[in-house]
């Protein structure tokens, strides 16, 4: 997957969130963004996804890609097993596979109990474990996840970190940010911080576990801040 000088902002007089990023994102491949809040990683993340549409640039050769947003819309109406089956469906899930895959990934992180419950009574934990269900139920591709890890109980915790492990390992990539910077600090990463206007290249832990080839990927990405993004 290619990002190619892509911008991004919220209306044609409005400032730039995001300017002039070039990215490869390779099979095997953790990416890391760091910063403050409004330094623009929500925005970064959203276009990674394919959630939204750059205002200048390309992205080509996005592969199926599961994405956890930074804030789940609870409201809907729906209970969560209808709502994973619906995804699951708009993923291209096999009808004859996607109920037993939606019990099975809602099982492993502990939402089986309240499948049928709707989601606008559920806890702000209980909705991230539907999120991070949905985002799982494609075949390895893409993962994106911002902050998925937040609201989450200990084993959850443990569970997504597993889960991003095995889908590297599946030939799948991760993309994520999270405010905890020791989160997945024993895989190999490539890790940018944005500041100054720039995302500068963080050099990785020597002590990390593989998850990438050992090749340098992304060089000449470059995250410009001129403004505040609305909502991180």
């Amino acid at each position: 997957m290619l990002l190619a000088g892509v911008a991004k902002r919220y209306g044609l007089r409005s400032p730039w969130v995001v300017q002039d990023v070039s990215l490869e994102i390779r099979p095997r491949m953790l990416v890391r963004f760091e910063g403050r809040n409004g330094t623009g990683k929500s925005t970064l993340l959203r276009l990674v996804a394919g959630v939204s549409v750059p205002t200048k640039g390309t992205v080509t050769g996005r592969p199926v890609t599961g994405y956890v947003p930074e804030r789940f819309p609870p409201a809907l109406p729906f209970t969560a097993r209808d709502y994973l089956m619906h995804l699951g469906r708009v993923h291209g899930v096999p009808a004859d596979v996607l109920p037993a895959r939606v019990d099975a990934c809602l099982d492993r992180f502990g939402g089986l109990e309240f499948a049928g419950v709707p989601l606008r009574k559920m806890s702000k934990g209980m909705c991230q474990k539907v999120a991070i269900t949905q985002a799982l139920l494609p075949a390895p591709g893409l993962l994106v996840l911002d902050e998925a890890w937040t609201g989450l109980d200990a084993e959850a915790k443990a569970e997504l970190d597993a889960a991003v492990a095995e889908r590297i390992a599946a030939g799948g990539s991760v993309v994520f940010v999270d405010h905890d910077p020791g989160r997945l600090a024993h895989l190999a990463a490539e890790r940018w911080r944005i500041e100054r206007g720039m995302a500068v290249r963080v050099a990785a832990d020597a002590s990390a576990e593989p998850a990438t080839p050992p090749r340098v990927a992304g060089e000449g990405m470059h995250v410009r801040h001129v403004g505040q993004e609305p909502d991180e």
